[in-house]
């Protein structure tokens, strides 16, 4: 087996790209079948294992399969890239300069970092290991999953889990969330005096209000599709809430917009914010989109009295406080090292599976030969030590030929290199070794 991943992220994607190829939750069952169908014929019709990753930040797609070697691309990359890209509704050579490839132990490294916060734009963030984990049941629910990529995922959590222990990775962080706090702060004099509207109800909202409620504003409101989810995420954060259908006409009501929800189209157009700049008179508003695919259009960040900031537009802020980090990283390096020296020894262990269990059918074959002759001989009347004799003479003959016929049947160098590996599996633990002498 052999295992890859392909796919794009906030270092190879800018965020238009990346929002064509982002999936929520539900569409990551379907979508996964159909990878899978998508590649099993170029496998004489062996399913591939696959697993999909999706976020703001990322879309990968992983697969364990049987046959490629380590080095090559393995049959099922072009295949991959193709489906990936009618996925997003790109042609596969203009996507394929935004993706990377990775393989066997560097497919393993790939995803430790990815699960310990070490490849997300905010270094350290723990959100993605949850994204990460959901991933899995997905994949697992949907029966694309398998042993190989259950057994790196399972892992990867380990490695995250003892890289956040272990090592101060997340210390001093700041999420996208503390920088949308951190330039509002720059625009307005006082947060007390502003009142905010967030847009959605879900994980990244609710930190995003957080932090805004903590520099207590002067009204906090929350719109949301359904006003009934929207209502509960309010009455925690002492806000209040609205319909999202409603949203239009209170627009102008507010000078800050955070907003992030899993919507396919953008939810805020450009009409709709000129009209609320012309109702507030020109006063300027602070807009965060922090959804992907977009939820304000790119067109608003024209208007002269508009600050859109998105999530890209935060990676500078967020990098900067990143680097107070840096001296962990070497440490959950080594750490995500070892996980991936463990990973890549499983693999090599599962590769010779298939051998071992020829050599016990070989071996119980003989066995059950040689114990058939030797019940007949003492049915027979044969003495009983005579025919114990012979059963053992037997098995070892049987187990000794292949080796032997192997050994005086090379020369030279191969000769050699032969008696020393027959050496170490037939006299294990001998004292007397192999002297070099004719066999």
């Amino acid at each position: 087996m052999s295992v890859f991943t392909l796919g794009l992220n906030h270092t190879t994607a800018a965020v238009d790209l990346r929002g064509r190829f982002a999936l929520a939750v539900d569409q990551l069952a379907p979508t996964l079948r159909r990878l899978q169908e998508h590649l099993t014929p170029r496998l004489a019709g062996q399913a591939p294992e696959t697993a999909i990753i999706s976020t703001c930040n990322r879309t990968e797609l992983y697969w364990a399969a049987p046959g490629a070697q380590l080095g090559t691309a393995g049959p099922l990359l072009a295949p991959a890239v193709e489906w990936l890209a009618d996925l997003g509704g790109v042609r596969a050579h203009e996507l394929q300069p935004h993706t990377y490839i990775r393989q066997g132990g560097e497919a393993a490294r790939h995803a430790f970092r990815v699960a310990s916060g070490l490849d997300s734009m905010v270094l350290g963030e723990p959100q993605i290991l949850g994204q990460m984990k959901q991933a899995v049941r997905e994949a697992d629910e949907a029966g694309t999953l398998g042993t190989t990529l259950h057994q790196l995922f399972q892992r990867s959590f380990a490695v995250a889990k003892e890289v956040r222990t272990s090592t101060e990775i997340g210390a001093h962080s700041i999420s996208m969330a503390a920088a949308a706090v951190r330039l509002a702060g720059q625009l307005f004099e006082d947060l007390r005096d502003i009142r905010i509207l967030f847009v959605g109800a879900g994980e990244m909202i609710e930190l995003a209000a957080t932090h805004f409620a903590a520099r207590n504003p002067k009204q906090m409101v929350l719109a949301n599709r359904t006003l009934e989810r929207g209502e509960k995420l309010a009455s925690r954060l002492g806000a209040h809430a609205m319909r999202l259908a409603d949203l239009p006409q209170h627009l102008h009501e507010f000078d800050a917009v955070v907003s992030c929800t899993a919507s396919s189209l953008p939810i805020i157009g450009l009409g709709a914010v000129e009209r609320a700049l012309k109702a507030r008179k020109h006063r300027p508003m602070f807009i965060v989109d922090l959804a992907v695919p977009r939820d304000i259009e790119p067109e608003v960040a024209r208007l002269d009295d508009v600050y859109l900031y998105t999530v890209d537009d935060l990676s500078a802020i967020v990098q900067n406080a990143g680097e107070k980090r840096q001296a962990a990283v070497a440490q959950a390096e080594a750490i995500i090292e070892n996980g991936v020296q463990g990973f890549v020894h499983w693999l090599d262990q599962r590769a010779t599976v298939p051998l071992i269990r020829s050599l016990h059918a070989q071996a119980d074959n003989w066995r059950e030969l040689e114990i058939a002759r030797a019940r007949k001989l003492l049915a027979k009347g044969e003495d009983v030590d005579a025919v114990l004799e012979a059963l053992s003479r037997a098995l070892t003959q049987k187990m000794l030929h292949g080796a032997l016929a192997e050994l005086h049947g090379s020369d030279g160098r191969e000769r050699a290199q032969l008696a020393e590996t027959i050496s170490r599996l037939f006299l294990r633990g001998s004292t007397g070794g192999s002297n070099g002498g004719e066999l």
